[in-house]
């Protein structure tokens, strides 16, 4: 296998660069810096020379061993000087020692998955925790970079080889002295972890959210207020905002963090019948983005008037234009003011966090995609097993079925097709 190398810092200037090297030749690598290897996991100072044995730099190095680092390699990670100069030098020199490759994207978490020092589901936790932007989904992320999807597989998976082989027990050794009848357990194993599997594969979609972003749509009638509002709750000017009826035509997306959950509020077209065939456009396109929002916020600004789309059960109804008008019970806002957004900021932030409290381990459609298959194989393995002794094989069957479909889930099999896609939205020194 080659060494690789790559910065593993972001380009460009900074007090400290890190350049990180992989592989069985990592040490002759350090070597060709006219340098000498630490003692493992133990940081020194060396003098970095060119290969006429000039200067480029002093560098902090550090050393691990086979087995005791990142990728399971021998590994030498080069602490040098920021400058792009000094960085682009070791890295040219890097280049022409023989076995020394540049990496590719995502190549270092690659070779940590094949020589299992991480299993895939923690490869996507690292993934999404590179690129986790709020509270919740570093959180999330480093939940699932733990281990946590893998440590549950593996409870599952043992509960499930022993209902295996107490059915093969009742194929195999029928003869010999075994449990007469292995039904009760068998079933309680199947329902333990058929529990546990439904449970997860309800939380992927609000994990996902949590991941991905939360979508809240402003909706209510032109001149409601509704650009006033994005602006007030971005804390710029995202949207042009005046008193003719019908400025906004597009949604305008604005992306930010209530407290601590990724959210993009929606600014959509006033709700409105009208002749204008653009502004109809954006009505029509409207109503589908706050059909398809996870939270709607409606905005009411005369009194008696309606929502003008029928409200779900978390919706939050706001009475604008507090500043103008008299409201009574309910949340009351002015964009204008700012009266009353921390509290509708806060109502928002209260039901999205209620709905993340339903979030399990699993993150991804992938996850749900190989959970449901092992629910599909339990739940012929249950309908099995309560027909007889003498489906005792096809039950045990379906159970080796579910297994494999949560040997998928972790990455054990059957994903070489996916490792790609995964692996190219890394940046190269990951």
């Amino acid at each position: 296998m080659d060494t690789i190398f790559a910065l593993a810092t972001a380009r460009g200037k900074a007090g400290v660069a890190v350049i990180r090297i992989s592989g069985p030749d990592a040490a002759q690598a350090l070597a060709a810096f006219g340098a000498t290897l630490p003692a493992p996991r133990r940081a020194a100072l060396r003098q970095l020379s060119d290969t006429n044995g000039q200067p480029l730099d002093e560098a902090l190095v550090l050393y691990f061993e086979a087995g005791a680092s990142f990728t399971g390699e021998p590994v030498v990670e080069l602490q040098i000087h920021g400058s792009m100069a000094t960085a682009a030098a070791v890295l040219h020199l890097l280049s022409q020692v023989p076995g020394c490759r540049e990496a590719e994207p995502g190549e270092f978490t690659r070779r940590a998955l094949e020589n299992e020092r991480m299993d895939l589901t923690q490869v996507e936790g690292l993934a999404d925790l590179i690129d986790a932007e709020t509270e919740a989904q570093r959180r999330q992320a480093l939940r699932v970079l733990s281990g946590a999807i893998g440590d549950r597989a593996e409870i599952w998976r043992a509960r499930l080889i022993r209902a295996a082989a107490l059915l093969e027990a009742t194929i195999d050794f029928a003869d010999e002295e075994v449990p007469v009848d292995v039904g009760p357990e068998v079933l309680s194993l199947i329902d333990e972890v058929s529990v546990d599997l439904t449970r997860e594969a309800a939380g992927v979609g609000i994990a996902e959210r949590i991941r991905d972003g939360f979508e809240v749509a402003i909706v209510g009638p032109p001149n409601a207020g509704k650009s006033t509002l994005l602006n007030a709750l971005a804390g710029r000017e995202a949207a042009i905002t005046s008193d003719i009826p019908g400025t906004t035509r597009d949604v305008i997306e604005v992306r930010m963090d209530l407290a601590g959950l990724p959210v993009t509020v929606l600014d959509t077209a006033g709700l409105r019948e009208t002749e204008d065939v653009i502004e109809g456009l954006g009505v029509t396109r409207a109503r589908q983005r706050a059909e398809q929002a996870d939270l709607r916020i409606f905005l009411i600004d005369a009194p008696g008037q309606e929502p003008a789309m029928p409200p779900l059960a978390e919706d939050i109804v706001v009475h604008s234009k507090s500043d103008l008008n008299q409201w009574g019970e309910g949340i009351s806002i002015s964009a204008k003011t700012g009266a009353g957004i921390s509290e509708l900021v806060t109502r928002i932030s209260d039901v999205l966090a209620q709905r993340s409290a339903g979030a399990g381990v699993a993150t991804r459609e992938r996850h749900r995609l190989a959970i449901e298959r092992a629910l599909t194989s339990l739940d012929s393995a249950r309908n099995q097993v309560l027909a007889g002794a003498e489906y005792a094989e096809l039950a045990a069957e379906e159970l080796r079925t579910a297994i494999r479909a949560l040997d998928a889930l972790v990455g054990r099999v059957d994903v070489e097709n996916i490792l790609d896609e995964i692996f190219s939205s890394f940046c190269i020194g990951k």
